[in-house]
């Protein structure tokens, strides 16, 4: 409130219980993170004292601040700040497109399809037998608290493998292309009330899931027609009669022309400088 009356901040809003749970450490100083045992480390954190950490990951020489937090299913993690080491370039002066979607997680161009990892099929059976339960559980009661825990613990569990499978994916084509191009794409705005079809949508879909032009050219001869798209997974031309997996057509396209973002794997080579190497945290679990 007093940056808000000074008049450098915004006013303060109200947070929602369970969000956002978290603190941060600055100025650590050597000494204060140690490794116990080959699985367990600890951290010296001020007005609390030493806490035990599983250690997942090697903690860099130097680090200068962590971050304590609480995610939703009530796990608590702490972060150290570190830049990541780069990964060394191909020198190959390969390209490649990525065409991502919602089918297809995502499409290269040289024909391979990527596809992000989800919950099992008894894992997604029990996720929709605890909601039925929720929405039956009253308002306020332990029962719906416990339910929902259990609900929160296999969504973070689904996030956790999807993000295990990003940044995989992405050191991999990083280290096997000097170039990657991508369409700027807003895969959210594809996936909400996404049920019907173009010609028969649902709420709010005709407006929001609009083909991009990538998906309706022919890469074969660049002729560009709606009706050459016949299905999700499927592309035959209207003019010359080129048949493709649409993905990877649209991410030959992304490759080939100038509709999506050209982004470097990494710098170096004459090769822009990459967009994306801010310092990325160290997650441990705690």
């Amino acid at each position: 409130m007093a940056n808000f009356f000074g008049q450098t901040h915004r006013r303060p809003t109200w947070r929602r219980r369970g969000r956002g749970e978290g603190f941060r450490i600055v100025a650590v100083k050597p000494g204060e993170v140690r490794r116990v045992s080959r699985h367990v480390g600890e951290v010296r954190i001020p007005k609390v004292g030493w806490v035990r950490f599983r250690w997942s990951r090697a903690v860099p020489e130097g680090v200068k601040s962590y971050r304590v937090t609480r995610d939703a299913a009530g796990r608590w993690h702490v972060a150290f700040a570190a830049v990541p080491e780069s990964i060394p370039a191909p020198g190959s002066g390969e390209v490649v497109g990525v065409d991502r979607g919602v089918a297809v997680s995502a499409a290269l161009s040289t024909g391979e399809p990527l596809n992000a990892p989800t919950l099992r099929d008894g894992e997604k059976t029990r996720l929709l037998r605890l909601q039925r339960k929720l929405a039956r559980a009253k308002r306020g009661s332990n029962r719906r608290g416990k339910v929902k825990a259990a609900i929160a613990k296999l969504k973070a569990r689904e996030s956790d493998r999807r993000k295990d499978w990003i940044e995989k994916t992405s050191t991999d084509l990083a280290r096997r292309f000097d170039v990657i191009a991508v369409e700027d794409l807003k895969i959210g705005n594809m996936t909400r009330s996404a049920r019907g079809t173009l010609e028969a949508p649902g709420r709010n879909v005709r407006q929001k899931i609009n083909p991009r032009y990538t998906s309706q050219t022919c890469n074969a001869c660049g002729h560009r027609a709606a009706e050459s798209r016949e299905r999700q997974s499927r592309f035959a031309c209207a003019a010359c009669g080129h048949r493709a997996n649409a993905d990877v057509n649209a991410a030959k396209n992304i490759r080939d022309t100038a509709a999506g973002h050209a982004v470097a794997a990494r710098g170096g080579s004459g090769l822009p400088e990459p967009v994306n190497r801010e310092p990325q945290p160290v997650l441990l679990s705690a």
